[in-house]
């Protein structure tokens, strides 16, 4: 079992959107997945809660449970478990951090939130320093130079690397879950879509997740403490 954990150390960020959207990526795909909720506001628990489709599981929980999270899924032979954090400087990041083989980090292009990404470089090194990859989010929808230029300068700044692909300022982010859906469901051929599609295909690059046979099976939706 791979596991991605998605921290930033500011709310607002895209931290669920983005979490949301690989967990449904990595389900369409066929891994058997789980979704851990480990934010007190319970936003992907919520999501989940308005969502008709039974996949991809959704387990909310605290930080000090989330060693039996994951060993229960490990269990179920669940392929990928993704781990949405709070937005705000507590145990879950660095207990998700921890236990990630990749971390990402949503971040928009504004000063008030590059300026987090010190703390959050701090925090990865107290988790002995997993693979981690700054995600672009917000940008313009035509301002490719926007993108390019941040990360030249998280780069060059923070010694931080960002991803290849970048999550543009698009409707259908906020449109999608208040039906419990994602981008890819509400318009598979939309632009969020694909944007979520190249993500999930670079984290499957990184963490060396192939394609082949799954016999995951799916953890019921909880609301464990």
């Amino acid at each position: 079992m791979f596991t991605i954990a998605i921290i930033a150390q500011k709310g607002g960020v895209g931290k669920s959107v983005v979490s949301i959207g690989l967990s449904v990526a990595a389900t369409l795909a066929g891994f058997a997945t789980v979704l851990i909720d480990l934010d007190p506001q319970a936003t992907a628990a919520n999501w989940k809660d308005r969502r008709a489709e039974e996949n991809p599981a959704v387990v909310s929980a605290q930080a000090s449970r989330l060693k039996s999270v994951l060993d229960a899924s490990r269990k179920a032979k669940i392929d990928l478990a993704i781990i949405d954090t709070a937005g705000r400087n507590d145990d879950s990041a660095l207990q998700a951090a921890r236990a990630a083989d990749l971390v990402l980090i949503p971040c928009r292009p504004i000063m008030v939130e590059i300026e987090t990404l010190p703390a959050v470089k701090d925090l990865l090194m107290l988790a002995g320093n997993p693979q981690a990859f700054v995600l672009l989010n917000g940008i313009h929808p035509t301002s490719t130079k926007q993108a390019d230029d941040a990360r030249d300068m998280i780069l060059k700044a923070f010694n931080l690397r960002c991803c290849p692909v970048h999550m543009c300022q698009r409707n259908a982010y906020g449109e999608a879950p208040t039906s419990g859906q994602t981008p890819q469901e509400l318009d598979p051929e939309g632009k969020a879509s694909l944007e979520l599609q190249r993500l999930f295909e670079f984290t499957c690059e990184v963490v060396k997740l192939g394609k082949g046979e799954h016999s995951g099976q799916s953890l019921s939706h909880s609301g464990a403490a």
